[in-house]
């Protein structure tokens, strides 16, 4: 049991580190046993990337910490696609057409996924 715990502050200080993103949020799905997280990475690199290039860039800069868990899943956008998607999700909120969901970011395409989870957390998980 020498490895290092991998946490969300430790993913996400490398994704910034490593892919020179400028918004990171990284989701314990695990209940806080760290082997299972979410995430969304917003980096200038993702420009005229396809999403199968953006996340074969993230599993190379995470690779390692992806070797130690479980599970993980990435959301990956350039800053422009992250803001038009903020201010639709602005503009649906102050018009009252939210979906009322929660987790993290609140409304819909906002944070990372958290699919088949009850307040960002998998259910039966003791931890």
């Amino acid at each position: 049991m020498g490895e290092p715990t991998i946490t969300e502050a430790s993913l996400k200080a490398a994704l910034i580190q490593r892919l020179n993103a400028t918004h990171v949020e990284v989701t314990d799905m695990s209940g806080g046993c760290g082997q299972s997280f979410t995430s969304l990475i917003v980096s200038p690199q993702f420009a005229g990337q396809t999403s199968l290039k953006r996340h074969r860039a993230v599993n190379a800069a995470l690779r390692d910490e992806i070797a130690a868990i479980h599970a993980w899943s990435a959301r990956c956008q350039t800053p422009a696609e992250w803001e038009r998607e903020r201010e639709a999700a602005d503009k649906r909120s102050s018009d009252g057409q939210g979906n009322g969901g929660s987790g993290s970011g609140g409304g819909s395409g906002q944070g990372p996924p958290l699919d088949g989870t009850v307040d960002g957390r998998v259910q039966g998980v003791d931890a």
